[in-house]
């Protein structure tokens, strides 16, 4: 294959089974964070705007306590440890592109020992109230707010050296699969991609990741693996 596979792959949701900061905020969020939530997904409102906002009703001295509360309630998807080790085998580089917020999403992946850095927004704690940092914000083809800007950081991967495959679920990685040459889907990006006809297949497990991309590479390569 002349373009090296590059996996970019959501966190909230897709390697774990549930979106983490819905989870946070159902146990730390201020009242009216269900309406914020709503909003984003109905993308009534930005999705860095409504982050922000659901992260600012939260007091700082309770970082600790989320940190703790995250590493106790999240359960890694099936098979996410040996689709880290398939795409290393097979030489596909693997970059983990999350919505969530580093001072948590760091920690859960961490036993994973995943090479590349991993893009995810950033947090301030020393206000009163937890601050979030935007430092993967949209580039300038981007205007929709995302604060962490998938397209953005998939536009630094050249189209003609690499073919983009994305890994998702959610509203947040919408336009990183309009821009991806194939997605790994489920949830609400699974019926997205079925409507806009997107080059997709169906994913439960990252077990069903590895056999969907041992089928794009036996196309591409038209060899059969082992």
């Amino acid at each position: 294959m002349s373009k090296r596979i590059t996996i970019f792959c959501d966190f909230d949701g897709t390697i774990t089974e549930r979106d983490m900061i819905i989870t946070i905020m159902e146990r730390f969020g201020a009242p009216g964070w269900e309406r914020i939530k709503d909003q984003i997904l109905g993308q009534e409102i930005a999705i860095q705007t409504g982050v922000g906002q659901l992260f600012a009703g939260i007091s700082s001295d309770k970082r600790d306590d989320i940190v703790a509360f995250a590493q106790e309630v999240a359960v890694i998807r099936a098979g996410f440890a040996e689709f880290l080790t398939f795409c290393e085998e097979q030489n596909i580089d693997f970059w983990v592109t999350s919505g969530g917020i580093d001072f948590f999403v760091h920690p859960l992946l961490a036993p994973f020992g995943i090479n590349n850095p991993i893009y995810s927004n950033a947090s301030s704690f020393t206000g009163e109230q937890i601050e979030i940092l935007w430092p993967n914000a949209c580039d300038e083809h981007c205007t929709n707010g995302c604060g962490m800007c998938k397209p953005s950081v998939m536009r630094k991967f050249p189209d003609e050296e690499v073919y983009k495959v994305v890994i998702g679920d959610s509203i947040t990685d919408l336009q990183a699969a309009k821009q991806a040459d194939f997605v790994l889907a489920r949830a609400f990006l699974l019926k997205q991609c079925q409507e806009l006809g997107l080059q997709h297949a169906e994913f439960a497990t990252f077990y069903d990741c590895i056999t969907a991309l041992k089928t794009l590479i036996n196309e591409q390569k038209g060899e059969v693996l082992s």
